[in-house]
C-alpha cells in the first residue's frame, strides 16, 4: 500500500511566498523567517564555499549526490533550499569525534558514517594503518589468504557463539547469504522481515518505496505483536526471521528522516526490558517451528556490547551478520551461524550447492585490520568504554531534554545507547529546517538530518557538554527566527489534511 500510495503523490514546489507561509503563519512572523532564511543561508555558504563548490560540481557525475540533495528536506521545499544553499558532501581530515572539511571549518561529527565509527576517528585511521602495514607484503593476492583470515575466524566464533563464518565485502551481501542458506536448508521460500526494519537494499527485504519490483517472496509482520508470532508458529513456508535491533528505537517504523519530516507526529522511545521480551518471545515461536532466526547487526554490531545484540538482549541467534565497524574502517561483511545452516552443499547430493562468492572477500588489508580491530576491541582501554554504558548515555539523553524543557524549546531527544533520534514537541511543518541550524553551529549530521544523531563511544563529558551547548544554540536561534510559531489552529492533524489537500489538488489538475 505504501508503494502504490507514493507512486500517486505528485511533484510540485513552493513558491518564496509559499515557502514561508504554508502553515498560515502572519505576516510579521514570515518576515521574520525570510530574515533568518537569509542569515542562515548566508553563513552556511560563506563558511563552507570551498566544500559546496566541489559538491555541485560533483553532483553532475555522482547520483547518490543527486539523491541525497533532492531528498534531505519535504519536497515541496527542495527546489527553493537548494536554490539558496547547499551541504557540502567533502571532507579533509577525520580526528577524535570532528571532521573538518575544505575550507578548514571543523564540525563536530554525529554522522557516525553510518555506524561504522563506534570507538572514534583515530581508533580507525590506526587500525587501517597497521592493519594495511601486516598485509603490504601480500599486497592484493586474492583466493589465497592472509594469516589473519584464519584468526579472525576464530575470534568471530568466539565472540558471537557460533561456529562458522562466511566473509563478505558488504552487510548487504552478508544479509542475502544468509537468507540464502537459510532457505537452502530448510527447504522453505518465504521470509520474514519486520514493518519499518532495513536490511540492505536488495528486493526481498525491500519490498516496499524505493524499489522497483513487486513484493516477492517475503512477510512484512509487525513487530512487538502477538498476531506475527502467531502467524510464524502456524506457517510452514517460512526459511527465517530478519530481526535489526535497531528497530527496538522505533518499532515497526521506518529509519527517521528529516525528508519525511511533514509534523511533529515523528517519536521514538526504547524500552529494553519490553524489546527483550519481545526478542525472547520471537526465539520461541521460531524454534518450534524450524525457522531460522537471523540476527541483522550490520548497523548495531560492536556497539551495545562486544557480543552484541545477543549479548545485550540475552537472546540467541541462530545466524548473525557484521559489517560497516568490523572491517575497522574497510569494507566489509560477515556472517556467522551454527555449522549445519553454514554448509554449502549436502554429501549425498553433490549437484545440489548454495554457491557464494565474491572476488574481493577476504581481502588482505581488510582482514589484517578486521584483525587489529578484533584485538584493540578486547583490550582494557576500549572495554572500559563499554562499562556502564546504558546509564552514561541514558543519563546524557536525560540531562539534554531536561535543559530543553527549561528553555521551553519544543525539541526532545530519544535514544538506544548512542543512537540517538530526535522529535519535536510543538506541531510544525518547518521542524526539518534544524538540520540546517545545527550544521550552523558546528555539528555534522549525515543527508538524514535530525532523524538519527550517531555518537561514537569515546565521547567524553566535555564533549558531549559541548554537543549539547549546539543543540541548545541552534534551537533557540531557529525558535527566534520564527519557524515553530503556532496558533490553536495548527495541529499535526490539520497539517496532515493540509499536505493531502494539497496533493489532491496537484494530482487532479
Amino acid at each position: 500500500m505504501a508503494k502504490r500510495f507514493a507512486s500517486q503523490v505528485p511533484g510540485y514546489s513552493y513558491d518564496g511566498d509559499r515557502f514561508f507561509s504554508c502553515d498560515g503563519a502572519p505576516a510579521d512572523i514570515q518576515s521574520a523567517r525570510r530574515t533568518g532564511f537569509a542569515e542562515l543561508a548566508a553563513t552556511l555558504n560563506a563558511r563552507h564555499q570551498k566544500s559546496i563548490a566541489l559538491t555541485k560540481q560533483a553532483r553532475e557525475r555522482i547520483s547518490d549526490l543527486q539523491f541525497t540533495g533532492a531528498y534531505r528536506v519535504p519536497f515541496q521545499f527542495s527546489r527553493y533550499v537548494r536554490e539558496h544553499f547547499s551541504i557540502g558532501a567533502f571532507l579533509d581530515s577525520a580526528e577524535g569525534v570532528s571532521v573538518t572539511d575544505l575550507d578548514g571549518e571543523r564540525l563536530i561529527d554525529l554522522t557516525g558514517s553510518y555506524g561504522v565509527n563506534v570507538f572514534g576517528h583515530d581508533f580507525y585511521k590506526s587500525c587501517m594503518a597497521e592493519g594495511s602495514a601486516r598485509a603490504a607484503g601480500m599486497g592484493m593476492v586474492l583466493g589465497s589468504c592472509h594469516p589473519s583470515v584464519a584468526w579472525n575466524a576464530e575470534e568471530l566464533c568466539r565472540i558471537s557463539g557460533m561456529d562458522e563464518v562466511s566473509f563478505h565485502m558488504s552487510g548487504t551481501e552478508a544479509v542475502m547469504q544468509a537468507v540464502r542458506l537459510a532457505r537452502y536448508h530448510t527447504r522453505r521460500k518465504k521470509i520474514v522481515r519486520f514493518c519499518g526494519a532495513y536490511h540492505g537494499w536488495w528486493d526481498d527485504v525491500q519490498p516496499g518505496p524505493g524499489n522497483p519490483m513487486p513484493p516477492g517472496r517475503v512477510y512484512t509482520l509487525q513487530e512487538m505483536s502477538g498476531a506475527a508470532l502467531q502467524v510464524l508458529r502456524k506457517r510452514r513456508d517460512v526459511a527465517c526471521v530478519l530481526v535489526n535491533p535497531l528497530q527496538g528505537l522505533h518499532p515497526n517504523k521506518a529509519a527517521p528522516g528529516d525528508g519525511t519530516l511533514v509534523d511533529s507526529s515523528r517519536s521514538a522511545h526504547f524500552d529494553r526490558e519490553a524489546y527483550t521480551r519481545w526478542l525472547q518471545q520471537l526465539r520461541e515461536a521460531c524454534t518450534a517451528n524450524g525457522i531460522v532466526l537471523i540476527f541483522d547487526e550490520v548497523f548495531l554490531g560492536f556497539r551495545l556490547a562486544l557480543g552484541g545484540a545477543q549479548e545485550y538482549f540475552g537472546v540467541k541467534a541462530d545466524m548473525v551478520t557484521y559489517g560497516k565497524t568490523l572491517g575497522g574502517g574497510f569494507p566489509v561483511g560477515v556472517v556467522c551461524g551454527k555449522r549445519h545452516l553454514m554448509k554449502r552443499y549436502r554429501d549425498d547430493r553433490p549437484g545440489d550447492i548454495c554457491f557464494a562468492r565474491g572476488t574481493f572477500n577476504s581481502h588482505p588489508h581488510v582482514m589484517a585490520a578486521m584483525q587489529v580491530f578484533l584485538e584493540r576491541v578486547q583490550t582494557p582501554s576500549v572495554q572500559a568504554l563499554y562499562a556502564g554504558l546504558d546509564g552514561v548515555w541514558n543519563s546524557r539523553a536525560e540531562q539534554l531534554n531536561q535543559r530543553l524543557l527549561e528553555a521551553g524549546l519544543p525539541v526532545t531527544v530519544s535514544n538506544l545507547s548512542t543512537i540517538w533520534t530526535v522529535s519535536f514537541t510543538r506541531a510544525s511543518r518547518y521542524n526539518w529546517m534544524y538540520q540546517f541550524y545545527l550544521r550552523a553551529h558546528g555539528l555534522a549530521l549525515s543527508w538524514v538530518g535530525t532523524g538519527r544523531l550517531v555518537f561514537s563511544l569515546n565521547f567524553t563529558d566535555e564533549e558531549f557538554a559541548e554537543v549539547s551547548e549546539r543543540i541548545i544554540a541552534a534551537a533557540k536561534a531557529m525558535q527566534a527566527a520564527g519557524w515553530w510559531w503556532q496558533d490553536a489552529s495548527l495541529t499535526n492533524k490539520s497539517i496532515k489534511r493540509g499536505v493531502l489537500r494539497e496533493m489532491l489538488r496537484h494530482r487532479f489538475q
